[in-house]
């Protein structure tokens, strides 16, 4: 087939921004319409009118301003549904349940809000004619608030091409801002900004505050399905504005009625770790709807990826081909022998050969490469207990990977590959979309409402087959692994292959700047464990070895890679152990201590057992952390094993400083944990019978 060429229709976002930073909330006063408060009275919202009747809402913490009115309303190619707006009609119920995720930061979930139900109807437009109306739905946890859209079905409009939500966040207080800017070449890969809320540009979410009296916020969305995922522009003042991301069918989104908006989110906690420890984002998400996922094993994996990176093998067939039936055979090996469930392999199909990054229109899902025997390394690895993971490269030509999927999927499944890694590398807003086979090619952004749709497809049919979905240069994550537990992981964010390349690495703060931010939404592949502290060419990572132990337990993800050479392990016996013996699936977890881009703490419990896994890392600034043990069994003794910097450890001087060693602690002990500059510690608490 000739390959399709690219059409010039682009939607540009300045537009939408420039009409979203016009206006605002008018001076005027408002009348209360409706309250409701979470239920332990922490948090109250009210629903407000104002000038012309347009909608406001505001959030208080325990009669402190939190949120102050922000206005609420949709932009729809049809008009402004904003003003002349009235409530006819309201209502409440509680709702308070416990559930249990199939793998997780913790099995138990309390799923336990109040919830408001405010009608609205637009002022008629003509008489016997009906005005549109809708509903806002309000969601009050004592840690957060949801809240969506709803509209019935109705005759006044069958179909919503919605141009523009006209939505506000306004922060009650000055505070401080962690963000990445939105509508950028290289999606979320950015380095996060820390600035004042009042020189926030346009900003990703989550978008993580703290107030200038200490309390901390993050502004997200949950459920996002069949919409175009919100951004945050700031207009004057401390206001931030949803900013959807386009689509090329001009409105960024288009919905037929009835349907509901994704919420939109505010976690709201006194400390850092407050953000962490809620469930928010997960519990405002609809239950499983795939039923038992026992299929999926949370593991670790190891494979054919670092050295890539490294460019001592490649993509590409060839003599440096790193895809070979002989170099698997030994990862599967080397995964046997240490106790890891998988092994990834990238560049294992047809396609990689020559500029891949600018044809994904020549990859072939539905082979192998002629010195990758694809059945013969399932089998041999399933003789040793050993998955293959399977890799889907996609250079963003959805629309051709789309067509191969179910023929792709199949072969997978018969080989008994359970976990895809799916790709989708270019710059934003070059998604490409073909809807017939000789049709046009027109370009999308990664988090629109069509990709959205594209990654709930992929997913669908996947489950259908068992395999789960671990989705790097994905659309944001919003919770719905609790709707689709198949989707188990993803990137989203810079990850260890930024180590490799420079340009610059990540900085020492970096990974406690991800729990605090991006990872509010949800697990991350970040494939961490290099303990080589080198990247390409010997560039040095900004990383102490004990740092490199610590992120596996304090960057969450059911699968957790062990990134680096075999033989690099090899030279790090020591170091090498806590990377077999730690877990990623966990009964419980608690945030010990922390500081966004400063430092973290965390504890985790592993799932049907009773070990417990500490980490803790930190930024450029040498630290002394104090951790208590209380969430350990009273009535028990553990053997702590602390991996940890060693004196003078430092990333740039001594990033190799580290010590091993045991000693005995109970629960009301506490530990002292010494970090060096861009350091860490790791420790197996083992019960003592």
């Amino acid at each position: 087939m000739a390959q399709p060429r690219p059409t010039s229709r682009r939607f540009r976002p300045q537009l939408v921004l420039a009409l979203l930073l016009a206006g605002g909330l008018p001076a005027a006063h408002a009348a209360d319409l409706a309250r409701i408060s979470s239920p332990g009275d922490v948090l109250t919202v009210t629903v407000e009118s104002g000038h012309e009747g347009r909608l406001s809402y505001r959030v208080e913490r325990k009669g402190e301003a939190v949120i102050a009115p922000s206005r609420l309303g949709l932009l729809l190619d049809s008009g402004r549904l904003e003003r002349n707006l009235s409530l006819t009609g309201q209502s409440r119920r509680s709702f308070d349940e416990t559930w249990e995720q199939p793998w997780g930061e913790r099995r138990l979930i309390r799923n336990h809000y109040n919830e408001l139900r405010a009608s609205f109807a637009e002022k008629a437009p003509a008489p016997g004619k009906d005005g549109r109306h809708f509903d806002v739905v309000f969601r009050v946890y004592d840690d957060g608030v949801g809240f969506r859209y709803d509209f019935p079905r109705q005759t006044a409009m069958q179909q919503a091409p919605i141009t523009a939500e006209l939505t506000e966040f306004t922060p009650a207080r000055p505070a401080t801002a962690w963000w990445i800017p939105a509508f950028e070449w290289n999606r979320e890969e950015y380095l996060y900004h820390r600035t004042p809320l009042n020189q926030i540009g346009t900003a990703q979410t989550p978008l993580t505050l703290r107030s200038d009296n200490g309390l901390h916020l993050s502004i997200h969305e949950a459920a996002l399905v069949d919409y175009a995922g919100m951004n945050l522009a700031r207009g004057d003042g401390d206001v931030l504005r949803a900013a959807l991301t386009p689509s090329s069918n001009g409105a960024p989104v288009v919905r037929t009625l009835p349907f509901t908006t994704p919420w939109r989110t505010i976690q709201i906690g006194e400390k850092a770790g407050d953000l962490v420890e809620s469930s928010l984002i997960l519990n405002l998400n609809e239950p499983n709807a795939i039923g038992d996922v026992s299929w999926f094993k949370p593991a670790k994996y190891v494979g054919v990826w670092w050295s890539l990176h490294l460019e001592t093998e490649t993509w590409a067939t060839g003599p440096k081909h790193g895809a070979t039936t002989a170099n698997t055979r030994r990862y599967i090996d080397f995964a046997a022998t240490n106790g890891f469930r998988g092994v990834l392999v990238e560049g294992w199909n047809p396609g990689w050969d020559g500029d891949w990054f600018a044809n994904g229109w020549g990859f072939d899902f539905t082979r192998a490469t002629d010195d990758f025997d694809l059945p013969a390394l399932a089998r041999y690895g399933a003789d040793k207990g050993v998955h293959l993971i399977g890799h889907h490269e996609t250079a963003c030509a959805v629309s051709h990977y789309e067509r191969q999927l179910p023929a792709a999927l199949d072969l997978y499944a018969r080989n008994g590959v359970d976990v895809i890694k799916t790709g989708y590398v270019c710059d934003a807003g070059d998604i490409q979309r073909q809807d017939t086979v000789d049709g046009p090619v027109v370009r999308e952004w990664h988090e629109g409402q069509w990709m959205s749709n594209h990654n709930l497809r992929v997913l669908k049919q996947a489950a259908a087959k068992h395999i789960a979905i671990n989705s790097h240069e994905p659309i944001k994550d919003t919770g719905l692994r609790r709707t689709w537990p198949n989707w188990v992981s993803r990137e989203g964010a810079r990850g260890m292959e930024f180590n490799a390349w420079g340009n610059p690495p990540n900085p020492p703060g970096h990974e406690a700047t991800l729990v605090f931010t991006r990872m509010l939404g949800g697990p991350m592949d970040y494939t961490p464990g290099i303990v080589s502290l080198k990247g390409r060419n010997g560039l040095p990572l900004r990383s102490t070895l004990a740092k490199q132990l610590a992120l596996y337990v304090v960057l969450y993800s059911p699968i957790q890679m062990v990134a680096d050479l075999p033989e690099h392990y090899a030279e790090h016996p020591d170091a090498f152990q806590f990377i077999k013996d730690v877990a990623v699936d966990w009964e419980e977890s608690h945030v010990l201590n922390g500081e966004v881009g400063q430092y973290v703490t965390l504890a985790r419990k592993v799932r049907g057992g009773d070990a417990w896994f500490i980490g803790s890392v930190g930024d450029e600034q040498p630290r002394r952390l104090e951790a208590s043990l209380s969430f350990l069994d009273p009535k028990r003794r553990y053997r702590a094993e602390i991996y940890r910097d060693g004196d003078g450890a430092n990333w740039e001087t001594q990033p190799f400083a580290f010590v091993r060693e045991t000693r005995e602690v109970r629960s009301t002990d506490q530990l002292t944990l010494q970090l060096g500059a861009g350091g860490g510690a790791a420790i197996r608490l083992v019960p003592l019978e």
